[in-house]
């Protein structure tokens, strides 16, 4: 089977769209979450993983890898999505939003991303969000400008050996026949993949169809 794309976080919005945009180009799709469904895309294998559970996801990317081989995408679009202002939760709420919207993406990228600078090829992307602080987003607000100082890092490690780091960041909320369809941002992904290196970009906003 060829290498395909992985996909951490395959819910019923973005996650979804995205296994769907790549799985209708022929790549082989695998969907890492908690409940490890394929969401309904034929032939998708599903591995069941949280994302904060360090130990869990290696397993499931090592099942997936096996499968699949180094993967040609890796797409982590896990979070934790909730309102919290400066001082309203515990610091073990902001550890473990940090776990899923952070640590996560990290894991998942020294995981993988070192197979495939050795291959000379592949593509890392997060979905970020937020593209702007917002006091009433606390732990979302840190968590997404996390992802980004992350993906400048594994474009630096990475990105000379032929790994494309980037993010797609989603300012607003995603639900089909808005501005915001799930359907719409998937294509931003298949672009990022299938960038020419000389015109790598490092970050797509999506802040409506417009």
């Amino acid at each position: 089977m060829m290498p395909g794309a992985v996909i951490i976080g395959a819910g019923p919005g973005i996650g979804r769209s995205v296994a769907r945009r790549f799985a209708r180009e022929g790549l082989p799709v695998a969907l890492i979450s908690r409940t490890g469904r394929t969401l309904g895309i034929e032939g998708a294998l599903g591995y069941a993983a949280d994302s904060a559970d360090e130990t869990a996801l290696r397993a499931a990317l090592d099942k997936a890898t096996a499968e699949l081989g180094t993967p040609d995408v890796l797409v982590y679009n896990a979070a934790i999505i909730r309102a919290d202002a400066l001082g309203e939760v515990s610091v073990r709420a902001h550890l473990d939003a940090w776990a899923v919207n952070v640590v996560g993406a990290l894991v998942a990228a020294a995981h993988v991303a070192p197979a495939m600078a050795r291959r000379g090829s592949g593509t890392f992307i997060v979905t970020g969000g937020m593209p702007e602080p917002k006091s009433a987003y606390v732990s979302l607000s840190l968590g997404k400008s996390g992802v980004r100082t992350l993906v400048a890092l594994l474009d630096q490690e990475y990105g000379p050996s032929g790994v494309h780091a980037a993010s797609v960041t989603v300012a607003g909320p995603v639900a089909p026949g808005t501005d915001f369809d799930p359907d719409d941002i998937a294509e931003h992904y298949w672009r990022l993949h299938t960038q020419p290196r000389e015109r790598w970009e490092r970050e797509i906003l999506h802040a409506g169809r417009g």
